[in-house]
């Protein structure tokens, strides 16, 4: 086991690694930018070191300063959380060639696996399902000749990234040139690569996710679904688990399926495959992140599973200490992504509490949200042994959750979660549509 890491990041998975190395006994090494010296992950480590400035190219996302530092504090391994350097294989590269460890896949499974059209070839030859779609088109003439097989209407997204960045809607072919070449141009600024494929726009659907874990020993096991359905503009605001969509015959067999592709894939970490979900009840495979998710609080929730303590010690070559036959997926959890609507200070917060209720975030009292980084705030996450009681326990949590001094998006959370439509789990992508909360 590691007896000091370095974790590359900020705001709450900031705080939430340095917990879990808390938890396992392990010493943190926090890096910040000059915009967040004051803040909560920096406190909390062992050690602290200012790396950059505030702009998060020249301090999270500055590779050589990192692994300066990391050198510098005698870490022996790098966690990256999720978003900056999370799935960057040539960082992961960087860290073998100086002895540390990159707390994720290796560099070479990102490789393979960071291309989104080339990811679904490998899928589709484990059995799972995929949407219909292509290999990068590198113009424009050849997204129209794709759109126009595949029929419409079409996604056009970027095979490198996530977060929703980089995707557009085309249902006709009047759309699709003024589609690409805002794909390509947000796709290039995001993410560094501006390629982009089509596939296949399926609709109505439901965005469900299937967690897993997998280790260096051969062994995988699947930790659930969630479902993410609730998103605007392609950012998700609502996750729960397990999908009030997918009953238990659909949820073990594609359980199964999923542990059989990540094994055949060799993939080794902590990972997530993304489906859509159609009305008949058929899984689409969507994509995969070779990373921690931000939603993996509510998978901790349902199941009791530390993730972030698993992806340390399967890193640190540790068989999972567990099978498929222990996850235990009774009862329902459901997380409520709180996020900044303006910049500020924190004047007051007050956090809700009892059984089963977990805020995970990084704000104390004088914090300052700036411009420079996500807008996310905090995750509030309960837990209950059925749907009905986790969703009285969420509006009563959000009721008690008081965050002054920054604008938040806690009210239209709170009216979403009594929406009758979402109580009744009968929602889908659709359900926020052009709607006011």
């Amino acid at each position: 086991m590691f007896s000091k890491i370095l974790i590359a990041n900020r705001g709450e998975i900031a705080v939430r690694i340095i917990r879990a190395c808390k938890e396992m006994g392990v010493a943190t090494v926090a890096v910040y930018s000059e915009a967040d010296r004051g803040a909560l992950h920096v406190a909390l480590a062992d050690e602290s070191y200012c790396i950059g400035g505030p702009e998060a190219s020249e301090s999270y996302l500055n590779e050589n300063q990192i692994i300066s530092t990391a050198i510098l504090a005698g870490a022996q391994a790098i966690h990256p959380g999720y978003g900056f350097l999370s799935e960057n294989a040539h960082f992961a590269r960087l860290c073998r060639k100086n002895g540390i460890v990159f707390i994720g896949p290796q560099p070479e499974s990102m490789e393979r696996l960071s291309d989104k059209a080339v990811l679904k070839e490998l899928i589709s030859a484990t059995g799972l399902s995929v949407i219909p779609g292509t290999k990068a088109v590198p113009s424009v003439e050849e997204a129209i000749e794709a759109a126009d097989r595949i029929g419409y209407p079409v996604m056009i997204k970027a095979c490198a990234g996530g977060g929703g960045r980089g995707i557009r809607l085309i249902r006709s072919s009047d759309e699709i040139e003024e589609a690409y070449m805002q794909a390509t141009s947000e796709a290039a600024s995001a993410f560094g690569d501006g390629s982009v494929y089509i596939e296949k726009y399926i609709y109505p659907a439901r965005h469900v996710e299937l967690q897993v874990l997998a280790d260096e020993q051969g062994n995988a096991v699947c930790l659930g679904d969630r479902d993410c359905s609730l998103q605007r503009r392609n950012q998700k605001l609502i996750e729960e688990t397990p999908s009030p969509a997918v009953n238990d015959e659909q949820r073990q067999i594609i359980m199964a399926q999923v542990v059989d592709a990540v094994k055949k894939i060799g993939y080794v970490g902590a990972g997530t495959l993304e489906f859509l979900l159609d009305k008949q009840g058929k899984f689409w495979f969507m994509e995969m992140n070779v990373r921690l998710q931000v939603e993996h609080c509510v998978t901790e929730m349902l199941t009791g599973i530390d993730l972030v303590k698993w992806q340390i010690r399967i890193a640190a070559g540790i068989p999972i200490g567990f099978t498929q036959n222990d996850i235990n997926l009774k009862g329902s959890a459901i997380e409520c992504r709180i996020n900044a609507q303006n910049c500020g200070k924190l004047e007051m917060l007050h956090v809700p509490g009892g059984p089963s209720v977990r805020f995970d975030t990084c704000l104390i009292e004088g914090t300052t949200v700036s411009p420079y980084y996500d807008s996310l705030l905090g995750k509030l996450v309960v837990y209950s042994k059925t749907r009905e009681e986790a969703l009285r326990k969420m509006r009563a949590a959000l009721c008690e959750l008081v965050i002054k001094g920054i604008q938040t998006n806690i009210e239209e959370q709170l009216r979403i979660v009594g929406d009758e439509r979402f109580i009744s789990g009968n929602y889908d992508l659709t359900f926020m549509g052009n709607r006011s909360f």
